[in-house]
């Protein structure tokens, strides 16, 4: 059986965290994934709320928010993914939050 190489913690930790947001239900354990794959702006008016069935939902701070993450739900979607596993969002679904 061959050894397969170490792998470093910061690409295990984003998959640690989606499996704790799914087990959970409580999305909140990815705040950084969803940091760093979105970018400082959005990020100050979002947070995820809750990852279940592939559906992560993301509070959004005005219906605006929403409006325009839902445009780019795919490329976010694949940009999630890059950094969680293929396939572990599927969708994005947005709510209003505070």
């Amino acid at each position: 059986m061959a050894r397969q190489e170490p792998k470093s913690l910061e690409s295990l930790l984003p998959r640690i965290l989606a499996r704790i947001a799914e087990e959970s239900g409580k999305g909140h354990s990815l705040a950084p994934v969803w940091a760093a794959a979105v970018g400082p702006q959005i990020a100050r008016h979002t947070s995820p709320y809750t990852l279940q069935a592939g559906t992560l939902v993301v509070t959004v701070a005005s219906a605006e928010w929403a409006r325009t993450l839902s445009l780019e739900e795919a490329s976010l979607c694949e940009r999630l993914n890059a950094r969680l596993g293929a396939g572990t969002v599927k969708a994005l679904s947005f709510r209003l939050g505070g």
